[in-house]
């Protein structure tokens, strides 16, 4: 009774979930995706994913936040992530916060702080450690006073 109109090939979704930017796209305002995502083209915005990868030609203004991040293009702003990887291309301004890792290839530009941030623990073994050293080193030791028997001569 009724006619398809179309063929009956079905599209098959990208089921990777992976998303791209393109060169010659620009996008203004956040981002958030449960997958992963390639930016080659502007990004004004925060972005808030699974994993990120800016290419050489991929710029981003606003916050970033993954869990693995590779950076070989340019980011303006502040970078949070368990893991990431700055290529000889990357150019920085802004400041780093990498739980687990960070590789830095040599030709990168960086200008920001580096940190590595707080895994939840508020005082590890080491850091109490580290403590106890500088304390003993600051505290001054309480001796017991030494007596010292003064001999005069007579004149």
């Amino acid at each position: 009774m009724f006619k398809k109109l179309r063929g009956t090939e079905e599209k098959k979704i990208n089921h990777s979930g992976r998303s791209h930017i393109g060169e010659t796209m620009q996008l203004e305002g956040d981002l958030r995706t449960s997958g992963s995502i390639d930016i080659s083209g502007l990004i004004n915005g925060n972005v808030f994913v699974s994993e990120a990868t800016i290419t050489e030609t991929g710029s981003l203004r606003g916050l970033l936040e993954a869990k693995s991040v590779e950076i070989n293009g340019h980011v303006e702003g502040k970078i949070t992530a368990e893991a990431i990887i700055i290529g000889r291309s990357a150019v920085i301004k802004g400041d780093i916060y990498f739980k687990h890792t960070l590789k830095t290839e040599e030709g990168a530009d960086i200008d920001g702080y580096i940190k590595r941030a707080n895994n939840g623990k508020s005082n590890t073994e080491e850091d109490i450690a580290i403590e106890e050293i500088v304390e003993r080193v600051d505290t001054p030791k309480k001796t017991n006073p030494i007596h010292v028997v003064q001999h005069k001569k007579a004149v």
